[in-house]
């Protein structure tokens, strides 16, 4: 059957394994009123062409904790107060943007490249994840084994054309196998001549342990020392990233609650 593929099909799925039950819902791009009525709530001049304000991915254990994706929180994690792409940069945003009397102070007054270090948002009323920093990594080895994927989904979260010089973007997929589930939330930034930055989250859950994994890393170079690399590869992340060098990774345990029950003294039971 062949589907239109142009416009926005709203979908919800729901999907359940062992404690956990993964809820991934798409649907069409917030209507420009009440990204208006957001930006002004958030102090920043201009908000993603593309805001997928009820998109989410959210997994959440049986016992009401978990972790869940969405377009608002990640713009919560945008630096509103600075450009965090530097002089050069604004400059040359500047004079290609010289047709806009209001761009000299858009530039000074919020990242207009929307990058965000957003990691994700816990969620849960009584019990909650606690989140520590570990020196256990992900297992990429064990990732790469073929093993069956019982469910997959990837979900975007905003998306900006940086108008027509570059993309900035941030969209998360899960993977589910029998035994574990593997999250990667990607934001890619490209603006045309000037950088490549990719934040990347990854978390991972093996169905054994009573934690996740969590590793945060940013990859970013200028374009002109990338001159090695086909520019065609610059528009691909997963083409461009191994040629970006790692500023920083920050790797986490995120630790599940123990249950209530237990603090009685049930300790021993099954």
């Amino acid at each position: 059957m062949n589907m239109m593929s142009h416009g926005f099909k709203s979908s919800k799925q729901d999907f359940t394994f062992g404690p956990w039950k993964v809820t991934t819902a798409t649907t069409h791009i917030m209507k420009s009123k009440d990204i208006e009525h957001l930006a002004e709530e958030m102090h920043m001049p201009a908000l993603p062409e593309m805001l997928f304000g009820d998109n989410v991915l959210r997994i959440l254990h049986s016992d009401s904790f978990g972790i869940e994706f969405n377009a608002i929180d990640a713009l919560k994690r945008v630096n509103n107060m600075e450009d965090s792409v530097k002089v050069a940069c604004a400059q040359e945003w500047q004079e290609s943007r010289a047709d806009s009397e209001h761009s000299k102070e858009v530039v000074k007054r919020y990242d207009w490249t929307y990058t965000t270090d957003y990691r994700g948002t816990l969620i849960g009323d009584a019990l909650q994840i606690k989140v520590t920093p570990t020196t256990e990594r992900i297992d990429l080895e064990k990732l790469k084994a073929r093993e069956q994927i019982m469910f997959f989904e990837e979900v975007l979260l905003f998306e900006d054309e940086l108008h027509d010089h570059g993309v900035s973007m941030i969209s998360v997929k899960i993977r589910v196998m029998p035994t574990s589930f593997f999250i990667l939330m990607r934001f890619f930034l490209r603006v045309d001549g000037v950088l490549i930055r990719i934040n990347d989250t990854r978390i991972y859950h093996e169905a054994s342990k009573n934690y996740m994994l969590r590793e945060f890393s940013t990859r970013e170079s200028k374009i002109s020392t990338l001159q090695h690399v086909p520019p065609s590869l610059y528009t691909d992340p997963n083409e461009i990233a191994q040629y970006l060098p790692l500023k920083l990774t920050q790797c986490e345990k995120l630790e599940f609650p123990e249950k209530v029950a237990e603090m009685e003294g049930g300790d021993d039971v099954q």
